[in-house]
């Protein structure tokens, strides 16, 4: 699958919010935003436990073998099952306490996921390589 390139109107304080981050992290805006999009969320840095802020800042040490296996790494079909189910049931009926905690772990589970994923694939392009057929993996 090949990269489109696309025009973003930014508002002021979005634009200042990515400025920022680019300052603070030394890498471009288009890795800052495309960070952002592959993440399916728009994060705050103090959202972020330090922890993985850690973890992910580690990943720069890593070998491309390594990169290349977190980059496709997927949730597991039965937690993917799981994680639907729990979606639906919540929106039919409701859910108890203990399935919303269960609810809540795998989509945290999916999102630290998602974050290391796009990660692996920033630090990949950084190093020449192609990353699109990421894209187009499911």
């Amino acid at each position: 699958m090949s990269a489109h390139a696309i025009t973003l109107e930014l508002p002021g304080p979005l634009y200042e919010h990515f400025k920022r981050r680019v300052e603070r992290t030394h890498r471009s805006l288009e890795a800052e935003l495309l960070d952002a999009v592959a993440s399916g969320a728009s994060v705050e840095d103090d959202e972020i436990s330090p922890e993985l802020l850690a973890e992910l800042d580690a990943m720069t040490d890593l070998a491309d073998k390594e990169l290349w296996k977190i980059a496709r790494k997927t949730m597991a079909p039965a937690a993917g099952r799981q994680l639907e189910a729990l979606h639906s049931k919540q929106r039919d009926e409701g859910l108890d306490v203990d399935e919303d905690a269960d609810r809540r772990k795998l989509i945290q589970d999916y999102e630290r996921s998602m974050l290391r994923r796009a990660q692996a694939a920033r630090l990949l392009k950084e190093r020449g390589h192609d990353v699109s057929a990421l894209v187009a993996s499911k």
